[in-house]
């Protein structure tokens, strides 16, 4: 697909963004040729349009926000919409969060934040779906969301020795793939989940990860993590270095080691690449993640100054209503939707 025309879809289809508004691109030096095609696809559909570049070192992982950025999204009149279109790094995730909470301070602007984003993602994965395709994965989130209210809690086990159960009691489901004009929440670019900030001292038992991490990337060994109300207690892996990764992220601070996140993906053109961004969308798989989930909608308590995820195939995930019933509603990676 053309970048700016996949561009255009996911402003139109997902930001719901209309000729007339504005729009600040904010992106780093080596993400430039994505951020053009967003602006291209920006200015196709009628929006004014301003972009901001940043340099970004090799070496050097930034901590805080440009004085003249700050200027511009405190501005009396800041943009309809905002697009992060940043690289990835885990160092930098403190610098994101930053970010994201200044631009959503007012909760008047719509942000698609889109870290680790790649050009590739708009010609032939995640984010190259039609306008038409956007809508039916909408649909189908919606025909999930649901399916699961009233869920107090989730048990998911999976070929790869995966067997966890979390409490999502008290706690709000909601999808990317939409906009929620009642809350004015961010969503990430690519769009492809419905998930869940679950109750953070709840996660009991053992995630095996065969896919992909956060910040790490595709796995070619799993990597077995224990946990005990709610935190990591344990974590196995034949690779060194993806248990270097995890162990210095959850080395942060306290909440690291903590659940932040449960999801489902559901993109049908999203795949297992190098940016995690792409990945948790993918199709018959969930994600679990530890770490922040302070902007999700409802109640939400893990502060933590990062957030990383963990991708596993084939699961299934049956789910408990408060009623005493059960649900199997995904089966060996098969939504029951």
């Amino acid at each position: 697909m053309d970048p700016k025309i996949a561009s255009a879809n996911a402003l139109e289809s997902v930001l719901e963004a209309s000729p007339g508004e504005s729009i600040l691109i904010v992106t780093d030096d080596v993400r430039k040729d994505v951020a053009h095609a967003f602006a291209e696809g920006a200015l196709s559909i009628g929006l004014w349009t301003r972009m901001v570049v940043l340099e970004a070192k090799p070496n050097e992982f930034r901590k805080e926000i440009p004085q003249h950025l700050v200027e511009m999204i405190n501005s009396h009149n800041p943009p309809d919409i905002y697009i992060n279109i940043l690289r990835g790094i885990t160092e930098e995730t403190p610098f994101r969060i930053k970010i994201i909470n200044l631009e959503t301070r007012k909760g008047r602007s719509r942000l698609g934040h889109c870290p680790g984003i790649e050009m590739d993602m708009l010609t032939e994965g995640a984010l190259s779906l039609t306008r038409e395709e956007n809508a039916e994965m909408q649909r189908r989130a919606k025909s999930l969301l649901a399916l699961l209210q009233d869920v107090d809690s989730v048990h998911v086990t999976s070929p790869s020795g995966s067997d966890f159960t979390i409490s999502v009691k008290g706690r709000t489901w909601f999808s990317d793939t939409y906009l929620n004009w009642k809350d004015m929440k961010w969503m990430n670019l690519p769009t492809g989940e419905v998930l869940i900030g679950p109750v953070e001292n709840s996660m009991q038992g053992i995630l095996v990860c065969d896919l992909a991490v956060g910040g790490y990337g595709p796995l070619s060994k799993p990597i077995k993590i224990e946990t005990s109300a709610g935190k990591v207690t344990k974590l196995e892996s034949a690779d060194k270095e993806v248990l270097r990764v995890v162990t210095e992220t959850q080395a942060i601070d306290e909440m690291a080691k903590h659940i932040g996140e449960f999801a489902f993906g559901l993109n049908p053109k999203a795949r297992i690449v190098e940016e995690f961004l792409e990945s948790e969308k993918v199709g018959k798989a969930i994600h679990v993640a530890f770490g922040n989930n302070m902007d999700y909608p409802g109640v939400s308590m893990n502060n933590s100054a990062t957030h990383q995820d963990f991708l596993v195939d084939r699961p299934t995930v049956t789910v408990f209503y408060s009623d005493g019933n059960r649900l199997v509603v995904m089966k060996d990676g098969t939504l029951q939707v």
